[in-house]
C-alpha cells in the first residue's frame, strides 16, 4: 500500500537512539496502527510487546531475530518480529520503514 485514508497522524514524533531512528504514528479507524519512520546508519536492538510486520521501503540493513542468523535487506523487504521479542539491526544506509502492529 503507498498510501493511506481515513487515518489519525499523532503529530509528535518518536524518537530513539539520540535521534537516529525517528517515527510518526498513524492510527486508523478500526483501531489498528502502524509507525511510519526513518533510520540512520547504525545498529540497534529494539523489543516488542505485540507482534510487527517490518516493511523496509528503502534502504539497507540486516537484521538479526532471536535465535536466528543474520539476513540483509537491500532496498526493500519484509521481516516479522513476534511479540515479546528483541531484534537486532545493522542500518547500513539511510532506512525508509513502515511497522505494522498485529493481532497476534
Amino acid at each position: 500500500m503507498s498510501h493511506f485514508t481515513n487515518a489519525t497522524i499523532t503529530k509528535k514524533a518518536n524518537i530513539y537512539f539520540d535521534g537516529k531512528v525517528t517515527s510518526r504514528t498513524i492510527q486508523f479507524q478500526d483501531g489498528t496502527q502502524i509507525t511510519l519512520g526513518v533510520m540512520l546508519p547504525g545498529e540497534y536492538e529494539f523489543s516488542t510487546s505485540q507482534k510487527e510486520e517490518m516493511e523496509i521501503q528503502a534502504g539497507k540493513l540486516e537484521y538479526k531475530l532471536k535465535g536466528q542468523d543474520w539476513e540483509l535487506i537491500q532496498n526493500q523487504g519484509v521481516f516479522y518480529v513476534p511479540a515479546n521479542e528483541s531484534f537486532l539491526l545493522k542500518v547500513h544506509s539511510i532506512v525508509d520503514y513502515c511497522c505494522s502492529y498485529l493481532p497476534e
